[in-house]
């Protein structure tokens, strides 16, 4: 794949980042400034550059420190008491624009176009396994219920906003209203093998899809069918 082929699908400019949705002009300008300075400035360094006095960088600082976009860390001088700096933290630098949903596209992309529809959905089951996999500790000595309980409390920790619903025939069922993935999967429905290994794995049955949100759903609902023992199991 080349440039050529990867243009069609770069991005489009946004007109409102989560930047400028969270925070004014002055405070933008701002964190502009401390992600340039990666080890920080003071609050004469920002009041100096910004052209506005420090009482009013620090009164910018306390907002920003109160939403957790800035924390104040001290810089020690070789002579002379120590001085302070303010950095963006974690959830600061989340605000400037990231295209992680873009590059996971030209991955998956780029996977489907040399392994194939199947060997993607292959890839994807793999995954899944491989992640709970490394969950399974969780689960073991639970019951079926706290299985499924566990599983909600796995998938919420992934950000899919899961709750278990038992209204529908007394048959437990997983609702989850945030696909995590909403867009890959509408261009690429193999992703969607990631949940269902996963799914699998931790609870020892099978899944049945029965609801999507790509596919138009108001919610992905997914019950579960108790797996056939294999003879192995039996004897």
């Amino acid at each position: 794949m080349g440039l050529l082929d990867l243009a069609p699908m770069l991005p489009l400019e946004q007109t409102t980042t989560p930047l400028a949705r969270r925070v004014g002009d002055r405070q933008q300008r701002l964190m502009r400034l401390l992600q340039q300075e990666k080890s920080g400035l003071t609050v004469d360094e920002l009041a100096a550059r910004l052209e506005v006095t420090a009482t009013a960088v620090r009164q910018h600082l306390a907002a920003l420190e109160r939403d957790g976009y800035v924390h104040m860390q001290e810089l020690r001088k070789t002579a002379g008491r120590p001085g302070f700096v303010y950095v963006l933290t974690a959830e600061g630098d989340a605000l400037f624009p990231k295209q992680y949903a873009w590059f996971s596209s030209v991955l998956i992309r780029a996977l489907r176009g040399r392994a194939g529809g199947e060997g993607l959905a292959s890839l994807m089951r793999e995954l899944g396994g491989e992640v709970a996999d490394s969950l399974m500790a969780r689960m073991a000595g639970k019951t079926d219920d706290a299985r499924l309980e566990l599983l909600i409390e796995v998938m919420n920790e992934l950000g899919y906003d899961a709750r278990v619903n038992t209204t529908l025939n007394a048959q437990p069922e997983v609702v989850a209203t945030n696909c995590v993935y909403h867009a890959l999967a509408r261009e690429f429905p193999e992703v969607c093998n990631f949940d269902y290994e996963l799914m699998q794995r931790l609870t020892g049955k099978q899944v049945v899809h029965t609801e999507c949100m790509v596919r138009g759903g108001r919610a992905c609902r997914f019950q579960f069918v108790t797996l056939p023992k294999s003879k192995e199991d039996e004897g």
